[in-house]
């Protein structure tokens, strides 16, 4: 549902005006461009607009002002390069098996009851990436920053539709797909500054045709580093129970870049035909507690995966509106796709939604969105599952569907191993949420309300089909119940 201020102006009025003004010289109307701003590792309480007050982003709150508001977005994964996959291929997790970062078996084998389904290294070039079809559609394509899609299996930026791309922490350039974080200088420790002026540069040589610019900050992945003077402001703040300084002045200084970009595109004259775009790729690390979400980065409770996101364009977008339909970072492919006038490439089943209906202030027909993760991560996360915490896991094999206010996680150890759906729910394979009345995902309904459990279930599994997800299911012939239970 999208909610909208009581002061109304008129929709479209903006792009009405500049296809009046191209028609009347006798030109097509110039398409809009699309700016998109990924952030790395920031959490959805990270943003001063749905925080407590400590963490400052005055240009993102400005940006919320000025467009809408999502509260129910998410990353199509829990971790760094599935989720960039997912967003860039516009596809979900089981199409172009890219479930983490590096392998799916990170974790003490031991304790591992299932196989994991082998990972991908990387997006593979079979895969048309949203450049791809927006440069065959016209479009300047250009990326900034962290790639992270570039392994064996994968390809560079400019082998996937961008016209140019360039990474830097903030000194020197880095090589093309540059797939690890390092410290930067103190002027840029993250060259969130750097990233942002070779953004404006390439939408100042391409202000006269529409362009797609994809800005993907290392901020505020680790190691944590801020300018001197941002670090010193929070260090005075007090923030008992609180992200630390330099989390909190590193999110201050990725808010600042943004700032730079937004007054870039007023200087440019662009502001009023760009769609800006602003989310993260996962939830936030332990560092910064996501209460009352639950858990953290790398896992697929609210608070790995449900991210802060906003989406400005002037004269569709009423300012200062906010939706609270589901949405998923599968579904800005095809949103840019609708924004262009383009059409999808052939062959490419896009698992997401135009967004372009909430935009105006119209509903969505799709009934759920999935998440699919057959493998292990090792470290635990904030408020995990207690097993898996237990067993020094952040995540075991897991699948998750929402659908509405309602959310059912399928743990795929007690589903093949434990008796399956005959067992369920004295298994422990199924946990059912409310969202709507338990955001915290405290309260598990799977016993409670088993109408909904099979509903949910039933749409999962017929996902699995639809998808072709490989599901593990073969006993790990090295696991070890005496060392499980040591741990």
């Amino acid at each position: 549902m999208t909610s909208r201020p009581p002061v109304v102006r008129p929709l479209l009025a903006v792009c009405l005006s500049l296809a009046c003004a191209a028609a009347a010289a006798g030109e097509e109307p110039r398409r809009p461009n699309v700016l998109f701003v990924f952030a790395d590792d920031l959490g959805w309480k990270d943003v001063g607009w749905q925080g407590d007050g400590f963490l400052e982003t005055p240009h993102l709150d400005r940006l919320a002002q000025e467009g809408m508001t999502f509260t129910n977005a998410y990353a199509t994964a829990g971790n760094c390069a599935p989720s960039r996959a997912c967003l860039l291929s516009g596809l979900y997790t089981p199409r172009h098996g890219l479930y983490a970062v590096g392998s799916t078996d990170r974790g003490p084998v031991k304790r591992q009851r299932l196989i994991p389904v082998p990972n991908r290294d990387g997006l593979a070039p079979r895969f048309v990436t949203m450049a791809e079809a927006l440069k065959a559609a016209g479009y300047a394509t250009g990326h900034f920053g962290k790639w992270h899609l570039a392994g064996k299996d994968g390809a560079l930026p400019t082998e996937q539709g961008f016209d140019v791309s360039f990474n830097s922490f903030g000194d020197k350039p880095t090589p093309e797909g540059w797939q690890g974080n390092k410290p930067g200088p103190p002027s840029d420790p993250k060259g969130v500054f750097t990233l942002t002026d070779k953004a404006l540069e390439f939408m100042t040589a391409n202000r006269d045709r529409p362009f797609f610019c994809y800005l993907a900050h290392h901020a505020i992945h680790t190691p944590l580093q801020a300018r001197p003077d941002t670090l010193a402001k929070f260090q005075s703040k007090e923030h008992d129970g609180k992200p630390s300084a330099k989390y909190a002045a590193m999110t201050a200084d990725l808010d600042a870049s943004v700032g730079r970009l937004l007054q870039g595109l007023d200087d440019l004259g662009l502001a009023e035909n760009t769609l800006v775009i602003f989310t993260s790729d996962n939830g936030a690390t332990n560092a910064s507690p996501q209460e009352p979400l639950r858990g953290s980065k790398g896992g697929y409770y609210e608070g790995g995966i449900r991210e802060p996101c906003l989406a400005r364009w002037p004269g569709v977008i009423e300012p200062g509106s906010t939706c609270d339909e589901p949405v998923i970072n599968v579904d800005f492919y095809p949103t840019f796709l609708d924004v262009a006038g383009a059409e999808p490439p052939a062959d490419t089943p896009l698992d997401g939604e135009s967004l372009v209906p909430l935009f105006k202030g119209e509903d969505l027909e799709r009934e759920a969105i999935f998440w699919h993760f057959p493998g292990y991560l090792d470290r635990p996360v904030v408020r995990g599952r207690p097993s898996d915490v237990a067993l020094g896991f952040r995540t075991r094999p897991v699948s998750v569907i929402r659908k509405g206010d309602w959310k059912l996680h399928l743990f795929h150890e007690e589903w093949a191993l434990d008796g399956g759906r005959a067992a369920v729910p004295e298994n422990g394979a199924v946990e059912l949420y409310n969202l709507a009345e338990d955001i915290g995902e405290r309260n598990n309904l799977a016993a409670a309300r088993p109408e909904k459990r099979e509903q949910l279930l039933a749409d999962l599994l017929a996902w699995f089909e639809s998808t072709d997800a490989p599901l593990p299911t073969e006993t790990n012939p090295k696991y070890d119940p005496a060392a499980a239970e040591r741990r």
